[in-house]
This record gives C-alpha cells, structure tokens and sequence, in this order.
C-alpha cells in the first residue's frame, strides 16, 4: 500500500468518524497504525473513539503516542486534556493543559480546562490564579466566570462567588450551568427556596441537568425531606447512572432511615464510580459504627481520611469510634483534630468535653463550657442536647439547644403518618420505644412498671430499637408486653408503618437523645399522642413531643417555660421502680474487702464520671477535709480519670489514700448490699444522680443533694421529696457542706436519717410500684381522653 493509499484512507476515517460510523473508521485508523505506528492524526482520533467507547487505558495510550510524535500539536493537547478529565485524570489533565500553554499562552481552552482541573483537585488557589488568566483575556467567558464562581464558593468566599455567577447570566441568561451553581451556592448557605428556585430555573433551561437533580436532591436531604431527597437523587441517575455523588447522597438518605444494607449499597456503587470519594468511604464508616462493627468502622474512617486527610468528619467518626471503646485519650485526640478543621462541626466540641469528662480532665474547664454555652445561644451546634447536660442547669438554654438541635438533624416531616384518625379501641395501646431493653438502668427501672399495667385497660407494647444482649433482663422485658417488636434492624419507614398500622394511641419515647436514640420515628408523627418519659432528663425541644413526665418538684409551674411539650405531673416522683430488678443481696459485704478503712465516715458517690466536674470535686474535698478520717468511695473510672483524681486530691491538701474506688461486681443486688457500707451520698451538680440516688435510698443509704433549676438537676430533689427527706435537700453549696460536714460528726444526726429512710422506705409512695402504675396509667387516660374529644395537649395534673 502506498503512502497515497494511505492518505486517502486516513481521509476515509476521517469522513466515516465525521459521519458517526465509528466502528468502519476505529478498523481504519488501526489500519493506518499497524503500517505507520507513528502516524499521529490516526492514534490520535483512534483514542477519540475510544474514549468515547469508554476504554479508558486505550484511549490515554493512543493519545500519548500522537502526542509523542507531535507535541507542539494544541489540538490534541485539548483533546487529550478533555478526555483525561472525563475518566477523573485531573492531576495529569492540569499538566498537559499547563505544558500546552507553553506552546499557546494564551489559549483559552487549555486555561479554562486546567483552571477546572485544577479545582478538581482542589488546588483551590492554583485554580482561581488560572481562572483570573483567562478572564484577563476574555473578561465575558461566561463558563470561566460560574466556574470560578465554584472556586471562590470552596473558599468561603460567597458574596464574590455569587457576583461571578450574576456576572456570568448578565452576560448570557438562559447559561442553566451558571443557575446550577447558583443553586449549589444557595444550598450550601442553607437559603433553601432560593436554591431550589435556581435548580427550577436550569431544569428548564436543561431538563437532562443531572447536577440540577443532584442539588435539588441535595437541599431535600438537608431539609429532611427524605422522599422527595430520594425521588430526585433517582432522577439524577437516569439522566447520568454514572454519577457517584447521588449514589453518595442516596446512601445518606438511607443512612438517615437506618436502612443500613441498602446505605452501604449505595455507597459501595458510589465508590465503584469514584474510588476517591472520600465521602463515600465516611458513610461506610458510618454505617459500621452505627452496626458496631467498630473495628471495620475505625479502618474505614482511616480509608476516607486516606482520601481527604482534612476530612473533620472522619476524624470526628474516629473519636465516635474509640468513645465505643472507651479509649477517651484516643477520643478526645480525635475530636481535636477534627475540630482544627471544623471548628464548629457540629456535635464534636460537645463529645470532645464528654470525653474529657470521662477522663476526669478538667484543664480548662471552666473556659471550655462557657465557649460551649455561648455556642448554643448563638445557634450553632457544637454540642447535643444530651452533652449539654453535664455542664449547664439552666433550662433556657437547654430549651434553645434542643430547638436547635430538632430543627436542624429531626425536623417534623409533613405529612404526618397519623392524620387526625379517632381511634377508639376497647383497650388503650401504649408503646414503649427504646434502644435500652438490655442490661441498662432505664430497663431495671420499668421492669415493673410494663408488668403492673393494668391488662383489662392498656394493651401494652414493646418496640426495641437497640442491640438484644440476651440477658435476663431482656428476657423479662420480652415477657413483661403484651407484644415485644424487635425493631433494630428495620429503617424508620418499616418501623412508623408499624407503629401506625397498630394504630397505637400513646407512643412513649424512652430515649430522646440518648444514645441510639431515633428521634425520627416521633418525628413522622405515627401516633396521636407521643411522650418525652424518663430515659432523657430534659425537654426534646420538639413540637411532635406533646407530653413530658415529671412532677411538681421537678417542674414547678414557673419552670413550664423552659419546656417545649406539656407537663404531665405525676403525684410523687416521675422516677419508677422496680424491687424485682432491684432485690438486694443478703450478701455482707467486709470493708476491707472493699478497700475501705475500717474506721472513719464514708461518703460516696456512684454516678458516672461525666457528672463529675472540678467545682463539684473541690465542695467533696472541702467536706473530706473537715471529717477528720472520713474517706470519698466513686465507682471506679477509667485509670487515667483515676489518676487524675487523684492529682486533684493531693492539689486539694487532701491525701489520696481517702480516695477509694468501687470495681465492678457481679450484680446489682450485690451493688444495691454494698451500699451499706457507706454513710452518706453525696450528690451531683447540674446533672444530678438519677438512677444511683435510688439505688441509694432504695438500699437505706442517705443521698444529700443541692438543688438545680433544670429537670436534670432537681431529679434527687424529687427522689428525696417523695421519700419524705426534704432536709437532704440544699439550696446553695455552702448549706451543702454545712449538712454533709453535720451529718458526719453531729452524734447521732445520720441513725436518725437512716431510721427515717428505713421506716419511710416501705411506707411512703415512692417505692411502690403498682401504686406508681395507676399514676402513670391516670396520666395516659387524660391524654387520650383530649385527643377523642378533639383537644390539643395541655397540662395534666394526677392527683393521689
């Protein structure tokens, strides 16, 4: 064949490539290459062909052969530029643009392709130079003009951001690219109608815009709107079935429903279609962590992190993943790095100061909390509900942080599931939500409760949305309802729907933002009344929450304010009991089996370390001080919180030796015996003990408390009011200390408290379960009573 065969077959494959019949011209041009591998015009349109085939290695090799034989080609510098980043090639497409432009200065093409490539990578500064070259040139390129816009907006930079987008439609009014990105700027400043309104606009101009899909999908999400988030992420896909970032985003719909198999799908396809989105290995973590496989969940955090080393929410994940495992050191480590990143990320300050707590690590203390306070009365997020209560007592800001909080990660969705129907059923039902029917306090105290429910009036249902442990207690609880639904497994739709098709009346939320907490199912309304009741001391802040159990010593009428649902006030105390769970060992325990001295006053205190904090610590020290040979007993924390202790009693003038901690025993009754070896408990502030304080009165153990002014802090006040002990109950922390130094040394003062609590024990409401029951059973009669007579919530008082 001669070289005029050969040009004449080259503009052969020419005319068939321009005419759409690329199989004739791709056999062609491979023609040409087998008898000239150098011949640059065939390799290169061959990769043309190629590329758009799909064959991703094939085409680059092609396109570096012609390029090879004629470098200074600029034609085939945009081409293969083009292809490189179509197949996600960025890094190498932002060089060959830039070893172009050495040849063509000025070409705007390779400065807009390498200013985008360049962003791709988030070279961010690189990018915006690039972009500022090519409108040096060309001050009306309306691409270069939205594009830098999305480099201006990754910098925060919003107002000079959506000035290039305005600047861009001045120009050119139907671009649906520049009202895209408009959207995306909108979104990402939470200005939500604005955003969708942009979105409309470019789906007009472009109705196979699967970016306007995606951020339309995008701003669904964040408004909670988790249907439509879904309907508009498969759009996008059927438009562009290669586009990870709504594979992305359909995992974190299904991540938010707890539909866990078909999240990590999701994000399995997601990273199928990009291996270097690191948001996408995050929600694999997540869901990990979420299903506790936290050793799968650390290494997946690890892999994200390895594609994003400045992604705060991976590192934030990690502390996630070692507050699981309380390694608290490790935690609070990664908490700070994602905080360094992020500083207001939400949650992380406030499981960092947890964290913190933990480890009985007070450094800063006091600074710390008060920039947390400040947060929350700023409206950001930085801490939880939950968090919150270890360091602030007062109920507005509790109020405003939950609000926050509801409003930003539970929001009502509309329509609600239950839509005014009347339900008028022989038996009231009642369902109890709760991720803690296992071996936890919330379980020990209800036991009773479930089983006493009077069955000729309530239908009583358990709905388990926590880890079975298979303990007796999980047993007893399954036995107790009338119906015991294990729903952990199932996202909130599966769950509502059941809820709904149960046509339950009182829905119970024993959890509220506790952890694995579901705010979501109440937040879909499934039942007419939905009630706040003991696992969470404070209001949720959330207007599906109609009713909070309490009383009127810890929610006097002049508290009402600081909460958002209505009081339902029990006779006694909100707390039940259980004296099944709650037996007490016959077992007698010696003191120095238990590192006790075998002389000298013993105050205790068996709450969690997260309700210690330094001012707390220093009011025991002071007492321990002034009790000559009296001693501190704490549950035993982690071993550096125990050294840190430690430090802080000798810091105290306090030798540590009167530091005594309690290890763990076999079982609670054998917790609930060794109570009698101390005298007197000494209480928390703000959060004060709950569980553990009755425990103590329950063992005849005296609890001493100081009164809050949040529903968290006046729990022991409460306790004691209905045991009849209102003298244990200070109002500052002076009389504090005062009573606990009297108790210890006035004669006889501490035989007269316990022989009040033994005689008080058996006789007074607050330990009698059944009469406890029919309190509570009054309340739920009252509720339900409103809704059949078309009322809305209010105030309800049980009386004796």
């Amino acid at each position: 064949m001669s070289k005029r065969d050969d040009a004449h077959n080259l503009q052969l494959a020419f005319s068939l490539h321009r005419s759409g019949k690329f199989p004739e011209a791709a056999v062609l041009y491979r023609k040409i290459i087998k008898r000239n591998p150098k011949q640059a015009h065939a390799l290169h349109s061959l990769g043309i062909i190629e590329a758009a085939r799909g064959n991703h290695a094939e085409a680059v090799q092609l396109m570096e052969r012609s390029l090879s034989v004629q470098p200074a080609n600029i034609q085939f510098v945009q081409n293969y530029a083009n292809v490189l980043c179509r197949f996600g090639r960025y890094e190498t497409a932002s060089a060959v643009c830039l070893k172009g432009l050495e040849v063509d200065a000025n070409n705007g093409y390779l400065l807009y392709v390498a200013a985008g490539a360049l962003l791709k990578q988030d070279r961010l500064q690189d990018s915006l130079s690039t972009f500022d070259r090519l409108l040096a040139q060309e001050p009306n390129h309306v691409a270069g003009l939205t594009e830098r816009g999305s480099v201006l907006l990754e910098l925060g930079r919003y107002d000079d951001a959506l000035a290039d987008i305005d600047q861009a439609l001045a120009f050119e009014p139907g671009y649906a690219q520049a009202h895209l990105n408009k959207g995306i700027l909108h979104g990402r400043l939470k200005r939500h109608d604005h955003a969708l309104a942009a979105f409309d606009t470019a789906l007009k101009l472009g109705p196979n815009l699967a970016g306007a899909w995606l951020g339309r999908a995008n701003v669904f999400f964040d408004l909670g709107r988790n249907e439509e988030a879904l309907a508009a992420y498969d759009k996008a896909l059927t438009r562009q079935p290669g586009l990870a970032e709504a594979w992305l985003g359909r995992g974190n719909v299904f991540f938010e429903l707890k539909r866990h198999c078909e999240a990590m799908a999701a994000y399995e396809r997601a990273l199928s279609l990009r291996n270097d989105l690191a948001e996408a290995s995050l929600g694999r973590a997540n869901v990990l962590l979420d299903l506790k496989r936290v050793d799968e969940a650390l290494s997946a955090y690890d892999k994200a992190l390895s594609l994003k080393p400045d992604q705060a929410e991976a590192f934030a994940g990690r502390g996630n993943v070692f507050t699981e495992l309380k390694r608290y050191g490790e935690a609070v480590a990664a908490y700070d790095n994602a905080l360094a990143l992020k500083p207001d990320l939400v949650a992380a300050q406030g499981e960092r100061l947890l964290g913190r707590l933990q480890l009985c690590d007070w450094d800063g203390f006091e600074t710390e909390c008060g920039h947390l306070i400040q947060a929350v009365r700023s409206g950001k997020e930085t801490i939880s509900p939950f968090a919150l209560l270890a360091i602030e007592d007062s109920r507005e800001d509790q109020l405003a942080c939950a609000r926050s909080w509801v409003r930003k990660r539970y929001p009502a969705r509309q329509p609600s599931i239950w839509r005014g129907e009347r339900y008028e059923h022989d038996r009231i039902r009642i369902c109890y939500v709760s991720a803690d029917f296992r071996e936890h306090p919330v379980a020990y105290l209800t036991a009773g409760l479930f089983e006493c429910h009077d069955r000729s009036r309530f239908d009583v249902l358990g709905l388990s949305i926590g880890p079975n442990d298979r303990s007796d207690i999980r047993r007893r609880l399954e036995r107790a309802f009338d119906s015991f639904l294990d729903c952990a497994a199932l996202g909130v739709d599966s769950i509502t729907r059941r809820i709904k098709d149960a046509k339950i009346d009182i829905l119970v939320d024993l959890n509220g933002f506790t952890r694995n907490a579901r705010p979501q199912i109440f937040a879909r309304r499934p039942a007419p009344v939905q009630v706040n009741y003991l696992g969470y001391a404070g209001t949720m802040g959330a207007d599906y929450i109609d009713y909070i159990v309490a009383d009127p010593t810890l929610v006097p009428a002049s508290h009402r304010n600081g909460y958002a649902e209505k009081i339902a006030y029990l006779p006694h105390s909100y707390m039940p009991h259980d004296d099944v769970c709650r037996a007490i060992s016959d077992r007698a325990f010696a003191r120095a089996e238990c590192g006790l001295p075998e002389r000298g006053f013993v105050f205790c205190c068996f709450n969690n370390a997260t309700k210690f904090n330094p001012r707390t610590f220093a009011s025991w020290m002071r007492i321990v001080n002034a009790v000559e040979g009296s001693v501190l007993w704490l549950s035993e924390p982690h071993p550096s919180a125990a050294d840190n202790l430690r430090r802080e009693t000798r810091a105290a003038g306090v030798d540590p030796a009167r530091l005594v901690f309690a290890g763990r025993v076999p079982s609670l009754s054998d917790h609930l015996a060794r109570h009698r070896l101390a005298d007197l408990f000494l209480d928390t502030l703000p959060c004060n003990a709950h569980t553990p304080a009755s425990d103590a009165l329950w063992a005849g153990l005296p609890v001493l408390t100081q009164k809050g002014e949040s529903f968290a802090g006046r729990v022991a006040v409460s306790l004691l009011t209905a045991v009849g002990l209102p003298k244990l109950i200070a109002e500052t922390e002076e009389e504090f200390e005062s009573q606990a130094i009297a108790v210890a040394t006035k004669r006889g003062m501490l035989t007269s408290i316990r022989n009040r609590l033994a005689k008080r024990r058996s006789t007074t409401p607050l330990f009698d379960t059944k009469l406890y029951t029919r309190h509570l059973e009054s309340a739920y009669v009252a509720m339900v009573q409103r809704v059949r007579e078309g009322l809305p919530p209010d105030h309800i008082h049980v009386v004796e």
